[in-house]
């Protein structure tokens, strides 16, 4: 029980902090029609942290760092990513101020921005190797097993709750008006990911 708890509390502590997964997941709960039609965007977050955290807990993550090819066709991938995701974003603000107003991302945009935001995110991959992995270490057989589950459940529970959070939120009036703002905010966090990718890099 020790080590779920440690894996439980473990986890809280690093998907807490405001990022640019947190901030798409809360956006699509937010602007999605129905809360359903968010589901892809929590699913795929939820599905993408819980192979990070198998790959950390496993050290396999570990071993492909090692390849430098590896790791800079990878960071070329994400810095693609993260710049057309954070231009398509950005866009999108004024998209609810216009006669498309009511137009979402689609069940493919989804799916995809929300796994290169999991995937190609250097905060995240950082978390799960560094902290995850390495904490898990501590552990073996079923103890192992348990701080693994406990982390895994942590990451589908608060994606799940992140959405349906921001789809009552969005029901105010008043929310309608800080949505501009998040969108921005979201656009400026995810350039700021694919910089700190090509940082890192250097």
């Amino acid at each position: 029980m020790q080590s779920f708890l440690h894996g439980f509390f473990l986890a809280i502590g690093l998907i807490l902090p405001l990022g640019v997964q947190n901030l798409f997941v809360f956006n699509q709960g937010a602007t999605q029609p129905t809360f359903l039609k968010a589901l892809p965007a929590v699913v795929a977050a939820s599905v993408c942290d819980t192979l990070l955290i198998l790959v950390a807990v496993n050290g396999v993550s570990l071993f492909l760092i090692k390849f430098a090819a590896f790791k800079m066709a990878l960071i070329g991938v994400g810095v693609v990513f993260l710049l057309y995701m954070g231009w398509l974003t950005w866009n999108h603000v004024s998209e609810h101020n216009g006669p498309e107003a009511k137009k979402s991302f689609s069940l493919k945009q989804q799916v995809v921005f929300a796994t290169t935001v999991s995937l190609f995110n250097p905060h995240a991959i950082l978390d799960t190797v560094g902290v995850i992995g390495t904490s898990s270490a501590n552990y073996a057989g079923m103890e192992k097993i348990l701080f693994t589950i406990a982390c895994i459940l942590v990451s589908w529970l608060w994606f799940f709750s992140l959405a349906a959070t921001a789809r009552l939120i969005s029901k105010e009036n008043k929310f309608t008006e800080g949505l501009t703002w998040l969108n921005k905010l979201s656009a400026v966090f995810i350039w700021g990911s694919a910089c700190y990718l090509v940082y890192n890099a250097i």
